[in-house]
């Protein structure tokens, strides 16, 4: 998200792009991610859960690259829209692969916990980054803060489960308020 507001002036301002450009590169890009959401299941179906996670993980950020080299005129525009495509159909693939991993990962009492929590932190995440986003713009440009913006993007693929995990959650409290069956209560 440090990236919506800098395209918008990178976009505008500086590529001097007419209202619809704007509004053709911000709308035909969100067909990739109708596409990838679309194309998920069978993906997953075809190669497992975590090599789409990963493949999907690591392909959403490099498109940011593209971004801070787009020309102005139409080739700037194909430039936004196809690393735009790119970046929201591996999103589309990623985002529900996630969500189906961690709503496997956790135990139903947890679910509302989990939920709310991964929504509060990332509006705050997006927020603290758009705000540095206009900081570095101040600094560096447009153009450099997108540059930014880029390699950051793309050492988060770097904070992805390279390993496997062997995960257990068995021993978890159930939250205050539920019964939980003591060995005694088992048939």
């Amino acid at each position: 998200m440090m990236t919506s507001p800098l395209m918008a002036v990178l976009m505008l301002r500086d590529l001097g792009l007419a209202p619809w450009q704007y509004g053709l590169a911000l709308g035909l890009p969100c067909l990739g991610g109708v596409l990838g959401s679309r194309l998920t299941p069978p993906l997953t179906r075809r190669f497992g859960q975590r090599r789409i996670l990963l493949v999907s993980g690591v392909a959403r950020t490099l498109w940011t690259i593209l971004l801070p080299l787009a020309p102005s005129g139409a080739v700037g525009v194909f430039t936004i829209v196809a690393a735009d495509f790119g970046l929201l159909f591996a999103a589309g693939v990623f985002n529900p692969s996630f969500t189906t991993y961690r709503m496997e990962a956790t135990q139903d009492a947890f679910m509302s916990r989990v939920g709310i929590s991964w929504s509060v932190s990332s509006k705050t995440c997006q927020a603290v980054f758009m705000i540095a986003g206009g900081l570095i713009a101040d600094a560096a440009g447009v153009r450099g803060a997108l540059v930014i913006a880029g390699a950051l993007c793309t050492a988060s693929a770097l904070l992805l489960p390279w390993r496997k995990a062997h995960t257990a959650t068995g021993g978890v409290p159930a939250p205050a308020g539920e019964a939980v069956p003591s060995q005694a209560d088992a048939p």
